[in-house]
Parts: C-alpha cells; structure tokens; sequence
C-alpha cells in the first residue's frame, strides 16, 4: 500500500518511518487528521488516548465520525478507521481522560514522538514541561478555533506565535517557570480570530494543522 509513498522517500525511509513510536493525545478535529496522516504516510505503532465520545457537533471536522457512530468512543472509531486503512497497525487505545497524574506514566513508555491534539491548556503546559525530561519529541498543536484560512498556518516555536490566545497563555506560563520557548514547537495559526459566538470551527483549519503535525514528525525522521 506505500508504493507511492516509497517512490517519494525510498524504502529506508519508509522503514524508519515504521520503526518509530507514537503518541497521539486526542482524536478530535486536529487529532483524527493526525491520525488519518499518520496511517497513511506509514506509521504503524500509535497510543491514542481521548476519553470522549463521538457528538453530532463533530462531523464537520472531525474524520473518524459519520452519522452511523454518534454516541460511540472515539478511540474506538479511531482504531476502526486506522484499521480499515492498514489492517497490519499496531495501534492502542487509551480510554481515560488524560490527567496531569497520569503524564509521567505514559511518557515512561519511551515514545519516539508525541503529538498534542487536545484542548486542555493544563495539560499542554504539563507536557511541555515534563517532556523536557524525556528523549521524546513533542509537537503542541494551539488554537484553531475561531479562524479560517489553514494557509496561515505554520510550524513553528513558541516564541514566535501570534494572534493565537492560546498560544499567548502558554507563552506566559513558560516564560514563568523559565522554560526556553525557542525548544517548544508548535502548530499555531497567524490568523487573527474571528468574533464568534462561542468556538465556531471549520474543518480547513483544524484538519490542517492536525497533518502539519505530522509533517514535522515525518520531515524530521526522513531528514535525519
């Protein structure tokens, strides 16, 4: 199935590419899309985690969801979808709500990278600073909420965001604890917000940054 994969990398490539460890935290807008370009770009060992269940406010954006399986996990219909892709990945689901206490039980699992896709701000900061510690590479995906143009967005590092209030929050809890922003990478959006009511999202943006996540992972292993 990577025929065409393999033209473009080459097999040793490929072969990295599939030896490599990944977490994905959260399956929603940005996290299926991360998932849907990790399974296609073959990655075959990926923990996903996400404790919420599919609504009908998430199919238009998120990829794992259709009308049939409202109500269901979302891991769950992360693994069916990962597995109707590629039947042979290895892929493990989390069911549990990730809390703080919890962060240095999964990083003790030595994963090769990990990407952020949730929305918690606490858990961000958390794992960007606990992963300090670790030999993992994480890549934190930021606001996506509120804009619409996915050309605005960039991979980046903290330092260097802008028009992201997430971002702005994050900023500032690092620069308190004395954490080097320069060394936290990012997905973030230059976009400014839009004046909504509540977080409106159009799947441009979200679905976008979730593949640009992968494209940091995926440009750093073939360019090794």
């Amino acid at each position: 199935m990577f025929d065409r994969l393999i033209r473009l990398i080459g097999e040793d490539n490929l072969k990295k590419i599939q030896s490599k460890k990944i977490l994905l935290i959260g399956v929603g807008g940005v996290g299926s899309a991360s998932l849907e370009a990790l399974v296609r770009n073959g990655f075959t060992n990926i923990d996903i985690i996400d404790y919420d269940t599919v609504d009908i406010t998430n199919l238009n954006r998120q990829l794992i969801t259709n009308q049939n399986n409202i109500g269901s996990p979302k891991v769950k219909e992360a693994v069916l979808r990962a597995k109707s892709i590629n039947p042979d990945i290895l892929i493990k689901k989390i069911e549990k709500r990730l809390e703080i206490d919890l962060i240095d039980e999964l990083l003790s699992n030595n994963y090769d990278y990990i990407i952020d896709a949730c929305d918690d701000i606490k858990i961000k900061y958390s794992l960007i600073e606990k992963n300090l510690h670790c030999n993992s590479k994480l890549i934190t995906c930021l606001g996506t909420a509120k804009k619409i143009d996915p050309t605005l967005l960039e991979i980046t590092t903290l330092d260097k965001t802008i028009n992201d209030p997430l971002a702005r929050i994050l900023r500032k809890m690092t620069k308190d604890n004395h954490i080097n922003q320069k060394k936290v990478k990012v997905v973030s959006s230059r976009e400014l917000p839009r004046k909504t009511e509540g977080l409106g999202t159009a799947s441009f943006v979200p679905n976008t940054a979730g593949f640009l996540c992968v494209n940091y992972i995926f440009k750093d292993i073939i360019n090794d």
